[in-house]
């Protein structure tokens, strides 16, 4: 009988670990393992796209002219300098191009841009080989569009809680021509939108932590004798847990809430929300746009944590939402954006021979007098920017309307050039005309799908998921990145500034595709979602030569000019 229980615990105890044997390696990695071994590889994916042939074309285009240039000399003198146009009958940047790079003039340049993304386009310069080399002109760029990757896989995993949505994100985000081709110049806009998007993940960590905070204070509330108010039965859609959170009976939670009579502890503060401040800060100090980010992702943050203690079941939760989270918060971060965003001008403060740095100096009784001279001569010179700015209308070849950036109609031609022989693609057609181009028009069906999906987005909102924070989340960066636009359309705008909107864009089709998936069978959702990215990475193929200067013959880049606002 002994024999017998023990024969038969053996077999048991064999059974299990045959079937713990049968399972692949990847089924026995732990859920957060998985996660960010296929964020990582996703990231190397899209990096490899950014990174190989960045060097190409070894010569500034476009505005590289101002800002390698000025990253440059910003390097070696600490602040931006004139650059003669040419130096006898040669074009300064075809000089530039060729290794001299030591002819700037020691007068300080007029710029219109704060001047943190020059410095971090002179981190690149500085880490990558020097102005010598067209690879570190563009090398932060290039980061900055691989980091904006694994950002935007970690935003999808928070805010739809499946790694297949996640990773299509990080997909899309690496095969957009847009992303390619911001990721592989050196300008400023892609830093914007990285720093912008990491703000937002920093948010939504703020989010998680002040609902982890207030359920833990709800349940010492409930147990407190005379606290509990009256009971709310949770909606359907509540309890199938479909808001975002898990509120339902079927994750352990009840599926009423308890309304207690209190507001809740104080959430303003958290180290997340102070990383997200300064990361705007930093946007701003890279342009003045990233000002629209801070007061919307601000505003979206207090109407979560507002939100949270509604749905947690605080009944003074409005109040609470307007003192508690919107006060304090303001009384933080405000001055710790604003101290950032000094922090940006360090080098102009202590440059004495910086651009207008004695302007009060030379101009007694003008500009605000109660300021000291440095604080004054600095505020003149934000005066100058912003009359450029707001009165910018000169014509220009690829301006566009800023309401035509979702559907990419009017994208702007960073180069074009024809060179002699055959070489690359140009080879299959030994007869045509050579050519080289960049033009930074996004996945046409990428962004075609995304803005249908953000009408989707919208009509769920209003009619099926009602409630549902990830709605407010999805537009969080449209309202900050593309709606102020729209107070400007008499200004001289480029399709190449809606790179701050595409992780946004992104997440529309990813909201879609979270309620196909919870809508639809798993093999339906499969395929619909497989057919998709299938289709829009064969384009980001067909495409993948215009946006990254592949030689090719003409005719191949005409055929890609589906449409004539394109030319």
């Amino acid at each position: 009988m002994s024999r017998h229980i023990a024969a038969t615990s053996t077999r048991g105890v064999s059974s299990t670990a045959l079937a713990r044997r049968r399972r692949s390696p990847w089924s026995r990695l732990s859920r957060n393992a998985r996660e960010w071994i296929v964020t990582l590889l996703i990231t190397l994916f899209g990096g490899l796209l950014r990174f190989i042939r960045l060097g190409t074309p070894h010569r500034l285009f476009f505005d590289e002219t101002y800002y390698v240039k000025d990253a440059w000399s910003m390097l070696v003198s600490g602040e931006a300098r004139n650059w003669p146009k040419n130096v006898d009958g040669v074009d300064i940047d075809t000089l530039f191009a060729q290794g001299q790079t030591y002819i700037f003039q020691g007068d300080a340049e007029y710029v219109v841009h704060p001047p943190m993304g020059k410095w971090l386009i002179a981190i690149g310069l500085k880490l990558f080989g020097g102005a010598n080399s067209s690879f570190a002109w563009r090398a932060s760029s290039a980061i900055a569009g691989t980091v904006a990757i694994l950002l935007l896989c970690r935003v999808a995993l928070h805010l739809f809680h499946s790694l297949s949505i996640a990773a299509m994100a990080g997909i899309l985000m690496s095969v957009d021509g847009l992303a390619i081709c911001m990721s592989r110049i050196g300008i400023l806009d892609v830093f914007i939108m990285v720093l912008a998007l990491g703000a937002f993940l920093c948010l939504l960590n703020h989010r998680d932590w002040a609902l982890a905070r207030l359920q833990a204070a709800h349940e010492r509330d409930v147990a407190r004798p005379g606290m509990v108010e009256r009971t709310v039965r949770l909606k359907p859609r509540e309890r199938r847990g479909e808001g975002g959170d898990e509120h339902a009976s079927s994750y352990g939670q009840p599926s009423v809430r308890l309304v207690v009579k209190s507001s809740g502890p104080v959430v303003a503060f958290s180290w997340w929300r102070v990383a997200a401040t300064v990361l705007l800060g930093l946007a701003t100090g890279v342009k003045w746009s990233g000002t629209y980010f801070l007061a919307t992702f601000a505003v979206l943050s207090v109407l979560w944590d507002g939100y949270n203690r509604h749905q947690v079941g605080y009944r003074r939760w409005f109040g609470a939402c307007i003192a508690k989270d919107g006060l304090l918060a303001a009384l933080y971060m405000l001055p710790l954006y604003v101290a950032v965003y000094f922090g940006d001008w360090f080098n102009w403060f202590i440059h004495p021979d910086s651009y207008m740095h004695n302007w009060a100096a030379q101009h007694p009784g003008q500009g605000i007098q109660w300021l000291p001279e440095g604080l004054r001569s600095f505020v003149q010179y934000h005066v100058i920017m912003w009359q450029f700015h707001t009165t910018l209308d000169s014509p220009h070849p690829y301006r566009s309307n800023p309401f035509t950036w979702p559907l990419q109609l009017r994208p702007t031609s960073f180069y074009w050039e024809k060179i002699d022989g055959h070489p690359g693609l140009c080879a299959t057609n030994p007869t045509a005309q050579c050519v080289q181009v960049i033009n930074p028009v996004g996945n046409p069906l990428l962004w075609w799908l995304a803005t249908a999906c953000l009408v989707l987005t919208l009509v769920m909102g209003i009619i099926i998921r009602r409630g549902d924070w990830r709605i407010l989340a999805v537009f969080a960066g449209l309202i900050g990145g593309w709606v102020p636009w729209w107070m400007y359309l008499n200004r001289t705008t480029f399709t190449f500034y809606s790179i701050v909107i595409l992780p946004w864009m992104i997440l529309a089709i990813c909201y879609v595709f979270d309620w196909v998936r919870r809508s639809l069978s798993s093999f339906a959702y499969t395929w619909i979602s497989l057919g998709v990215m299938t289709l829009i990475v064969l384009v980001s193929v067909y495409f993948y030569p215009i946006w990254t200067a592949m030689p090719v013959p003409y005719e191949f880049w005409l055929n890609h000019m589906w449409l004539h606002s394109w030319i």
